[in-house]
């Protein structure tokens, strides 16, 4: 009955939680914004304190710091980001019909293609036609998308004053909001629980930390590399395409489209050009793979990119952009507590039968009969 009334509980506790997430999801975007600055800030300002800064002061300068960096490279990149992108979605239109007409057209450029295909090429013409305009219907949609999201991110902007003060508080508070957490939990289960949440601090720093860091780099070395080679758009194209890479082979296949795409339309027929522009993906996808991910994120975070794909659509969907801040973290949570439960059940009589096969082999119970009485 105990067991029940626990279950009970903590389902109780989770649904008023995802309740109150979902009703006050346009409120808590800049306090979860800075919960996760505070999260991932924390280990420089424990570093600090432990060379003898005090806490205060640590948690300060690491925020103040972290400001300013913040704003620097938003004075370096918007401009060149915001210009980039605006142009590069006015020109969208012109440059997936100049594609079409080039894998599909009458002129010079598609001869390699006639030849190939012969006397099947209007129906190819035909299925390529819809397939690209269904295609820049969905591109458009996902850039409105995109710029929405955009939108209310640049919102957080106009609550700066909100975030970096949360973040600090948190900051300077962290050990003792955390002991004060720790003193809640039950005392019989405080050993598993503690090691549950371990565990998920692992797995969620792992990523987070870790696959921001892969971004962040990836990022920078796309956006250089593709302007030096000269490709329209490259800078935008590529520093989305690092910082949506936390998304399995979504960001590279992204990035890989687009920059192929718009190499083809701006070389063609220069292979040479086209070929360094995907190459320079193929190069990014080989150090991502088996440098920085194994250095920085490691192998033991556990999460599957389905499920974190599967998360990140989920939680989007249900809680907008605050949904896609608690996508990675939640989707680590629920994967240590999944592989809590299949532990528990594996080690269960439930599985082993052991409980079932010692009620079978014991003797069956003899019978109280009123004439065996004990003289």
């Amino acid at each position: 009955m105990a067991w029940h009334k626990q279950v009970t509980f903590w389902l109780t506790m989770l649904g008023l939680f995802i309740a109150a997430a979902w009703l006050l999801s346009s409120v808590l975007l800049p306090f979860v914004a800075g919960l996760a600055l505070a999260y991932f800030l924390n280990p420089v300002t424990t570093w600090l304190q432990r060379r003898g800064v005090n806490r205060l002061v640590a948690s300060l300068a690491t925020i103040t710091l972290t400001l300013l960096l913040g704003i620097l490279l938003m004075l370096l990149v918007l401009p060149i980001f915001g210009s980039q992108l605006a142009a590069f979605i006015q020109r969208l239109p012109e440059y997936i019909g100049k594609l079409q007409n080039l894998l599909t057209g009458e002129g010079e450029s598609a001869a390699w293609l006639r030849d190939f295909v012969g006397d099947r090429l209007p129906s190819i013409q035909s299925g390529v036609n819809e397939l690209v305009s269904q295609g820049a219907a969905y591109m458009l949609t996902l850039i409105q998308g995109l710029w929405t999201g955009g939108q209310a991110l640049l919102s957080v902007f106009s609550l700066l004053v909100i975030t970096p003060v949360v973040a600090f508080y948190i900051l300077n508070d962290w050990y003792s909001m955390v002991a004060k957490v720790d003193s809640w939990l039950p005392v019989r289960h405080r050993a598993t629980i503690r090691d549950i949440a371990a565990q998920m601090d692992g797995a969620i720093a792992g990523f987070v930390r870790g696959q921001s860091l892969v971004c962040l780099i990836l990022g920078s070395f796309y956006a250089v590399s593709l302007t030096m080679t000269g490709l329209n758009f490259g800078f935008v194209i590529g520093f989305v395409s690092g910082i949506i890479s936390f998304i399995p082979y979504v960001g590279s296949l992204t990035g890989l489209v687009l920059a192929a795409g718009v190499a083809i339309v701006q070389f063609f027929p220069d292979y040479s050009m086209i070929a360094i522009v995907i190459g320079i993906f193929v190069f990014g996808q080989f150090v991502e793979g088996y440098i920085l991910s194994p250095k920085l994120v490691g192998d033991s975070v556990g999460l599957h990119p389905v499920w974190l794909m599967f998360a990140l659509l989920a939680f989007g969907y249900l809680l907008g952009f605050l949904g896609l801040l608690l996508a990675v973290p939640l989707a680590a949570a629920v994967g240590v507590l999944v592989r809590f439960a299949i532990n528990q059940y594996l080690e269960s009589p439930l599985y082993t039968g052991e409980g079932e096969d010692e009620r079978l082999s014991a003797p069956a119970p003899v019978p109280y009969l009123p004439d065996n009485r004990v003289r």
